[in-house]
This record gives structure tokens, sequence and C-alpha cells, in this order.
């Protein structure tokens, strides 16, 4: 894949690695590396293990194992500054080893990704503040592909909806800041959702205090508005909960929905897809069978099998690995018909190509096999007869039965929250009799502790009751704004409006992004659409022709005004100018270019289906425009439930 003009990924990973690398050098010798082990992962996407030895890093240990030694007189902590359980666990650290450690350490603490107030006085607080080096890694964006970037925010869910923490806006703010200062302003910031809004005026802020600080002529330049970028588009992750607690149905999707993808990887059992290449299972006769391992594999475009698999539905993935098998059987009999040195001489080239071919077929055929093994079983079945139900708009009512039984059937709690939370989110709440009678349930089925899961759940809006006439089907919000003041989305309306169901989706060869979910079309891509790809939008809705040139930005949400008045949170468009001279020098300096970018910010979250969506769209927009998702973190229902569910449990011990 191409870098984006607009956006270079490559670069943004080059220059956190030089960053990081340069602050390893700084401390001179050798030393340990503690780092917190969420850090750990987005860390290892564009540096490895064997490049932090090289800057003379002995060891590494995790800051929650609490298990660091006193084998290295450099210490170096690697931290978030935005959680002070962090830095009290660096100051414990730090205190632990100067009274029981006989070597005089020098200490170094590196804030990723920034410094805060917080850090300084809990370090101060402890006595250890002076006795230590603070440097910053700004750490933003992360690349986990050419056209995604992420801030690798875990907690950024929880905060915003949960928590009410705005933390990670402002830290978005921030992510996006040195790409206005690069490429230019975004000539165009759209969005919808309060939290989208606060995204764009935040900004806006972050703008005028840089213009103020950076009075140069050079400054001015970079901050015009950009002629490879045409807009910032910002989605809140709350005007559309439904997608995420529905079950993702891509190739990736599913992967994370069984095993869990985290910054690329995923960890499978090795009795699934067997031990790495190289590596033979260690087995002694008469001896008890070993307990089964996990194995991370490596999951990004670096692959060019999982290239093509990852955004297909997994109703199509079976075909698709046959094809490529008897594809690659064909290459490796073609050397018997070599003839000649020379074609001989090409297959021995071509053959660790192959190999490491055929090694990824073998992994994704065996991970496809566990897959089917799930999606084929009754309960994978019922489960998403109950989610495409309510989503199609059938009576919620009907469903109620068939979710009972999913808990006297002991169904993992998270998949039941994510039933009911979908209900609830889809139909404006749940009748308040039934509710009571599903928290009764789930008390009795899965512990009394989850009276505070339900509790956080009503906090943050999923799962509540209906308290008057469902005001699903009344029209709601109004004002030229399009801001929808009601609680939900009103699915209702916008299913014909935005056509979030297509009855004939063809998963093969699909035609819009609807196949992601074999049927159901995303609320937040149909925004985008509705921004990027507004004729394809218009001709699914009105039936009008989809032959026209595809729409700037600068028409923002025409045509669409209706639609997004049901939709829940602020709606805004806001244009950023420069100086004219300037702008057109600008222009004139980079050229205008045919293809331009746009971002598309989610806050909140983004799930893989939605990124499979978002790459169609773009190949719909191919030689016009480049589309870059950027965004707080990668979630699924998992996470979205799991953000609420209470942990700990009652009366034990």
């Amino acid at each position: 894949m191409a870098p984006h003009p607009g956006v270079d990924t490559d670069s943004i990973k080059e220059v956190a690695r030089k960053h990081l690398l340069g602050l390893l050098e700084g401390v001179r010798g050798k030393k340990n590396l503690v780092i917190e082990q969420s850090l750990a992962g987005p860390i290892g996407l564009f540096v490895k293990f064997s490049t932090l030895q090289e800057y003379g890093v002995d060891k590494v240990f995790f800051l929650e194992n609490d298990n660091l030694d006193s084998s290295q007189k450099n210490v170096i902590f690697l931290a978030s500054g935005e959680k002070a359980s962090q830095c009290i666990a660096i100051a414990g650290q730090i205190k632990r080893l100067q009274q029981n450690s006989s070597t005089e350490h020098d200490f170094s603490v590196i804030w990723v990704p920034r410094r805060t107030l917080v850090s300084d006085r809990i370090l101060e607080e402890s006595g250890v503040l002076g006795d230590i080096a603070v440097e910053i890694l700004p750490l933003h964006f992360i690349p986990l592909d050419q056209d995604v970037l992420t801030l690798a925010y875990d907690d950024a869910f929880g905060d915003l909806y949960l928590r009410k923490d705005p933390t990670s806006i402002f830290l978005a703010a921030l992510a996006l800041m040195p790409i206005q200062h690069k490429y230019g302003l975004f000539p165009r910031i759209l969005g919808k959702g309060d939290n989208a809004k606060r995204l764009m005026e935040l900004l806006l802020r972050m703008r005028s205090e840089a213009a103020a600080e950076e009075n140069t002529a050079a400054s001015r330049l970079g901050m015009m508005p950009s002629a490879t970028i045409e807009s910032l588009i910002i989605i809140d992750r709350e005007v559309d909960m439904v997608t995420p607690l529905l079950t993702q149905l891509t190739y990736e999707g599913l992967i994370d929905e069984l095993f869990g993808i985290k910054n690329n990887q995923a960890e499978i059992d090795t009795s699934i897809i067997g031990q790495a290449p190289g590596q033979q299972p260690k087995s002694q006769s008469g001896a008890p069978p070993q307990q089964s391992m996990k194995r991370k594999i490596q999951l990004d475009s670096s692959d060019k099998l999982y290239s093509q698999l990852r955004d297909a539905n997994f109703a199509i993935v079976g075909p698709l690995l046959n094809k490529v098998a008897r594809r690659l059987a064909g290459e490796y009999e073609s050397r018997h018909g070599a003839k000649s040195t020379s074609e001989l001489r090409e297959f021995v080239n071509k053959l660790p190509g192959y190999q490491a071919e055929q090694q990824s077929l073998k992994t994704h055929t065996s991970l496809t096999e566990e897959a089917l093994k799930n999606t084929q079983s009754d309960t994978f079945s019922r489960i998403l007869e109950i989610q495409q139900n309510l989503v199609s708009g059938t009576d919620p009512s009907a469903q109620h039965d068939a979710i009972e039984e999913l808990i006297a059937r002991d169904i993992p709690l998270p998949t039941i929250l994510r039933l009911l939370c979908l209900e609830s989110t889809i139909s404006g709440g749940i009748r308040p009799k039934d509710l009571d009678n599903f928290k009764r349930h789930v008390l009795h089925a899965y512990g009394y502790q989850h009276l505070l899961t339900l509790r956080n759940l009503e906090q943050m809006g999923l799962l509540v009751a209906r308290t008057a006439a469902n005001p699903f089907y009344i029209p709601v919000g109004g004002g030229g704004s399009g801001a929808n003041e009601s609680k939900f989305s009103n699915y209702n309306a916008l299913r014909k409006q935005l056509r979030l169901i297509v009855d004939e989706v063809n998963e093969q060869d699909p035609n819009d992004i609807a196949y992601v979910y074999s049927g159901y079309a995303p609320l937040s891509v149909r925004l985008v659409q509705a921004i990027i790809q507004k004729q394809h939008l218009l001709s699914l809705v009105r039936g009008s022709p989809d032959n026209l040139p595809p729409a700037s930005s600068a028409q923002g949400w025409q045509q669409f005004e209706d639609a997004l008045r049901n939709v829940k949170g602020e709606t805004f468009n806001r244009q950023q100018k420069g100086d004219e001279v300037v702008t057109k020098a600008r222009h004139m300096l980079t050229g205008s270019g045919k293809e331009k970018t746009v971002v598309v910010m989610f806050l909140g979250g983004i799930t893989f289906t939605e990124i499979a969506a978002l790459r169609f769209v773009a190949r719909g927009l191919e030689g016009k425009r480049k589309v870059v998702v950027c965004t707080t973190g990668v979630v699924g229902g998992r996470e979205v439930v799991g953000s609420a569910i209470e942990k700990g449990d009652f009366g034990r011990g």
C-alpha cells in the first residue's frame, strides 16, 4: 500500500522511533528499562527489542510486575503521565531500590505523551522527584497500517462515557495538531456528536494559541489551509453505540471477537495453529501432556494473504483460501517443468516467498477452521439471529425468551450484556418491567457484584428503562444545528433515511458497506458517506443516479439534514481560513494535486468492521480521494461492556 499524499504514516513511525532511541542514547552505558504494560505493544509497532539492546537496554521489566532488580546502575521508567497509579508505582519502586540496593542508581522517567502536574506532584510528595531525570516522549498517533493511526489509549471509551473524563479529547487534539503543522490546517472540520464538537473547539483554540506564540512567516505558512488534505471528519462513538455491540463478521473482526487483536498481534493457542516455524514441540515418551502454549502471530499488511482476507466477509474466506492453496500448489509444481538452469534458478529465488505464503496459508486455514467451529454452533447462530432481528426493527420483546434462555445456559456475561444494551440502544430503552426481570436474572446467574455493572451501564446510557412513550417512534431534535437532544439516535427513522438495512447483500462482490455485517450498514460510516460519498448514498436512499462526480466536503451535510436530526449529538461544519495570498503560495509550492486526503477521526474507538467499511468507501473514491482513519483505539463489544463490568466479587474470603 503506497503512502498517503496527505498524511505519511511511515514518517510518523520513523519520528517516534528516532525520538525514543535518542532518549535511550542520552543515558550512557547499560540500562534496565521498566515499561508500562499497555505501552509495550504500541512501542513494539515501531521499534524491536533487538534495536533497544543496541542502544544499551539490558533487561526489560513490566512496571505492573514490581520485579525490578539492581543489576544495572541506570534505570529508565517509561510510562503514561496521565495515570496517577503509574506515578505511584514508579515512586514506590525507586524508593525500594534506593533502600535495598548497595548500588547508587541513576533514575530517569520518560513520560508518554506528556509530563503532567499530577505526575510531578506525586513524585515530589514521595520524595524522589529530585533524584530523577524527567524526559518526555510525545508519542501520539501510532500507525497500525498505512491508512490507520491510533492513540492506543485503551481507557478512552470508559473515560468518555462512564467517568466523563475528557483526557482522550485533549490527547486527540494534541495528536491532530502536528498533522496541521506539517501539512497545513484542515480546510474544513465536520462532525457529529457532543464530544466531537468539543474536539473541534479545542483544535480551534490550539490553532489560535499556536498562531499567537509563533508569529513568524514560516509558522504562518504552516498554519494555512492544507493543499493535500481536504477535510477532517470527527465521529463521536456515542452517536453510534449499536455498531460495536454487534458481532463483527469480517475476517479480521471475527478473529478479534474470538481471540482478540492487540497492536496488530493475536495470541493463539498452539493447539490451533501449531508451533512457530523452526520450533519443535518438546515431548518425552511416557511424560504427561503439557499444557497448550500461546503463540503470538502478526496480523498486518506485511502478510499479503492477510491483506486479502482481513476486510472480507467471513462467509467467503473459505473459498478465498482454497483459491490461494490451488495457486500455490500450481506454482510449486511448475518446478518440474523447468528445463534450463536459468528457469531453475528463478524458481529457487522465489522459493522463500512460496514458503512464507505456505506458512501464512497454513496459519489462516487453521484460524478459519477454528472460527467455523464457533460460527456453526447453535449458540452463535442464536446470538446472531437476535442481533439481526433487533437491528432490522422487529418487536424487541419477541427476543426476550431467547435472551433468557442464553442466560440459563450460562453464556458469558459480556455476550448477554451486549444483547441487552443493543436492545436498549436501538429501542430507546427497555420496558421497565422487562428490564427489572433481566437484572434479576443477571444477578442470580452471574453474582450480585454486577449491581455495580448494571449501574455503570445505566450511567453510560447503554442499559436504561424506557421512561415514556418510545422516543424511537417520535421525531426528535430540531433546529438548524441538527442537534438531537434525545439520549438515543432514532434508528426507526434512520433505517430509511440512511438505508441502514440492505436486504440483498453480495458478500462475494459487495457493492455497499452493509456487507461487513451481512446486511447492516454501520451508522457511523453512513455519516462519513453523507459527506464524501454523497451521490452513492443518495442513490441508495432515493434511487437517484450514481454517475455524478463525488461531492466536495465543502457541501458538508447537505441533503442529509433531516437524517442528522435523528442522530444523537451536535452537528457542526467549520471552515478554517487563512490569508488568501499565503494560501495561494502554499498551493503553488505543494501543487494542488488531483487526489486529496480525508482524515476521519473516531473519538471513543472504532471497530475492525468499521475500518473495513471505510476502506471499501476509499476504494470507491480511488483516484479522487484517499481516506486516513484516526482513532483513540480499536474497540469491540467486549471492550464496550467490559469497561462497565465489575471485576471484583462479594463475600469470598
